[in-house]
């Protein structure tokens, strides 16, 4: 009899208005990491992740390779949020830190979707503001949609005028530098639980 394979479809929703369906087909069978997920994605070869280039605090362009060199938490948000990416952020650089005591070197990483006022400097300010070494980095329109784009994310323009703001999907993708994506984390999970999660994930890679 042939190997057996299982696939599983995970959909995940937007949690502002709307959202981006994500499927994400996996094998099952040869999961590594199967013990210290937390979603419902399996492992193996998926569908979200990959490439990018955007600029960094002082307007050089990086790409993933440059960014991703350590095990990193991934966001995308922007700057003028007036709540939730405030509240996600500053999870994550606990999460982080919480990580730094347990003797893991992680990285958070925040990725505006909004490239019309979150100018290098701006995200840069934004990233610092939450410690923890956290990464800040932005883009041309084109550059942040590809990104938003590679990682399935979801985000819209809302409103006009200088106070818009940008409906968008909030996950924390957790990125591993030789994996690519492996989970990713609703906004709901205390940063406790997230760095005890990312903490079996770096010990499994």
């Amino acid at each position: 009899m042939s190997r057996l394979y299982s696939f599983i479809a995970v959909t995940l929703v937007a949690a502002l208005l709307g959202g981006l369906a994500i499927f994400v087909f996996t094998d099952q069978g040869n999961d590594r990491f199967a013990s210290c997920r937390t979603s419902k994605i399996a492992g193996g070869k998926a569908t979200i992740g990959g490439p990018f280039t955007l600029l960094d605090r002082n307007g050089k362009t990086v790409t993933d390779k440059d960014v991703i060199t350590k095990p990193s938490l991934i966001y995308f948000g922007y700057t003028y949020c007036p709540d939730v990416c405030p509240m996600d952020n500053a999870r994550n650089a606990q999460a982080s830190e919480l990580l730094k005591k347990m003797g893991y070197d992680v990285q958070p990483v925040f990725i505006s979707i909004d490239p019309e006022r979150d100018t290098p400097a701006v995200v840069g300010e934004f990233a610092d503001a939450f410690g923890a070494g956290m990464v800040g980095l932005t883009g041309s329109p084109e550059q942040v949609k590809a990104a938003s784009r590679a990682y399935k994310t979801y985000y819209r323009k809302n409103g006009e005028g200088e106070d818009y703001l940008m409906d968008h999907s909030t996950f924390t993708y957790l990125v591993l530098p030789k994996y690519g994506f492996v989970d990713f984390f609703r906004r709901d999970i205390p940063a406790k639980d997230m760095a005890r999660t990312v903490a079996c994930f770096i010990d499994k890679s």
